[in-house]
């Protein structure tokens, strides 16, 4: 299992993410170009103490990350075809998440194997791409056994 983020917009969700992917042992891959400028310092900085540069995979573009990608590519999307509730998540699969300001083009959309949504209230657009990404990921992990244990004292 693998979080994925499409040329994120805002470096404080991809530090949001990081820390995501590290509290819940799920790498974290970033495809390039960002809407900000990506150095390591600047992934260090975004992690806090949650990861270092080695932690991040980057993707210079999409055509890279797509041919790298292990197993299924699962969009979240608000055009999905259905609720990820509904959907059965496999280990390998690469969950990825789109721009903040405006998800994925079209071809990386039907470029995707699969495509779900978080089922939201009405007149509701959409939530934060890390919320969202927490939301899936925790569902993804739960259905896959892969869910980190508890610490127990």
């Amino acid at each position: 299992m693998l979080m994925a983020l499409f040329q994120p917009d805002i470096p404080q969700n991809l530090g949001a993410a990081l820390r995501l992917g590290a509290c819940l042992g799920t790498p974290v891959h970033v495809i390039e170009p960002c809407g900000f400028p990506l150095s390591d310092k600047g992934i260090r900085r975004a992690a806090m103490d949650y990861g270092d540069p080695g932690v991040v995979k980057r993707h210079p573009g999409w055509a890279e990350f797509r041919q790298q990608c292990p197993g299924r590519i699962v969009l979240f999307t608000t055009k999905g075809a259905q609720p990820f509730g509904d959907f059965a998540f496999r280990p390998d699969d690469a969950l990825l998440f789109g721009r903040e300001s405006a998800g994925v083009p079209d071809e990386v959309h039907e470029a995707c194997d699969e495509r779900v949504y978080i089922p939201l209230m009405p007149g509701m657009r959409s939530l934060n791409v890390t919320v969202s990404a927490a939301i899936a990921l925790s569902e993804a992990l739960r259905q896959t056994g892969q869910m980190p244990k508890p610490l127990v004292p």
